[in-house]
């Protein structure tokens, strides 16, 4: 399976390489060209495929699908490099840092436009349904991106709500990638509705364990800093269950509460103290039975599918190479 997932990686990259996405102004189309030219591992178009495979369809006729669904992705990370005053995005200065904010809004919304286009390059018999799961999953990703914004001036929020957030925020596109998939090869609403809540359930177990890895991660094969969460407060799983635990414990209650409020504080001293109110709740094992159960529900759904057992086998090693990450 791995094989066919770096042949579908290829040829999403090259359908990309050959995309002429405008000349003029070049102020307007250089930034797109230079985002969507970062890289990264493609794997939601990939998903597109993926689905599509399932169901016997003929991936050809997910190219466009597949490619709308990375220039919406690229999309939304130009947006939110804006709002997170994010200063890299792959080891590359950020579209807004590159250029300045506005140029990167308004390169976003013509990214937005181009997504549409694409999708329209589609077989008008299936194009409303594709419209449908399309706009549907795009407002749920917005939706999720303002909780997010949210979560950072609330004072307490509850782990049911972060579940909530990163399943709007971050899996509802492998969903929606692996639904449309399955509406291209003519999957029934049962069966491509039961792939979309696969892909859900794999999605929110990949972010809990990016929320395990920022703390516990071997930092030089993950390649990002260790404990930036902590560092910056982030409500992750982790904190949210730590709070939770500490409530019964007024020492550790209150010593989790400085380092949140501490206004000064050296970055390795605060990860250093955190991680072990972290370990002491066994924390990390906690968020590690939160992922396994996400993963297993997202199992159950696959196993409701009628199709060949091989595909499925397939479809769950690409999902555990996702999850496959040093801890």
């Amino acid at each position: 399976m791995l094989d066919t997932i770096v042949k579908y990686q290829q040829q999403i990259e090259q359908a990309l390489k050959d995309k002429k996405y405008g000349i003029s102004p070049k102020e307007l189309y250089e930034p797109i060209e230079y985002i969507m030219s970062l890289g990264g591992k493609r794997m939601r178009p990939v998903f597109v495929f993926v689905g599509c495979d399932m169901f016997n369809g003929n991936v050809t006729d997910a190219i466009h699908p597949a490619i709308a669904i990375e220039l919406f992705h690229n999309f939304t990370l130009v947006h939110d490099d804006i709002m997170d005053k994010a200063p890299l995005r792959r080891n590359q200065k950020t579209v807004h840092e590159k250029w300045n904010e506005n140029i990167a809004i308004l390169s976003g919304d013509t990214l937005m436009v181009k997504a549409y286009q694409e999708l329209c390059k589609c077989n008008t018999s299936i194009l409303p349904q594709l419209l449908d799961i399309f706009n549907d999953t795009a407002i749920k990703v917005c939706e999720g991106q303002q909780l997010d914004m949210n979560f950072e001036s609330l004072s307490k929020v509850t782990i049911p709500q972060y579940l909530k957030m990163i399943e709007l925020k971050t899996a509802v596109l492998l969903g929606g990638s692996l639904k449309i998939g399955a509406l291209i090869a003519g999957a029934d609403e049962t069966n491509s509705q039961a792939l979309y809540e696969f892909g859900k359930h794999i999605g929110i177990a990949f972010q809990l364990q990016d929320d395990i890895l920022d703390v516990y991660a071997n930092t030089e094969k993950f390649g990002k800093q260790k404990g930036g969460d902590i560092v910056a407060n982030k409500k992750t799983y982790l904190l949210l269950k730590a709070m939770e635990m500490a409530e019964s414990n007024r020492h550790l209650k209150e010593e989790l509460h400085q380092w949140i409020n501490a206004p000064q504080f050296s970055a390795n001293e605060k990860v250093e103290a955190v991680t072990g109110i972290y370990n002491f709740l066994n924390i990390k094992e906690l968020a590690q039975k939160e992922m396994k159960k996400q993963y297993e529900k997202a199992l159950t759904y696959l196993n409701n599918i009628p199709v060949n057992e091989t595909k499925k086998q397939n479809l769950i090693a690409l999902a555990d190479s996702l999850m496959v990450r040093e801890v």
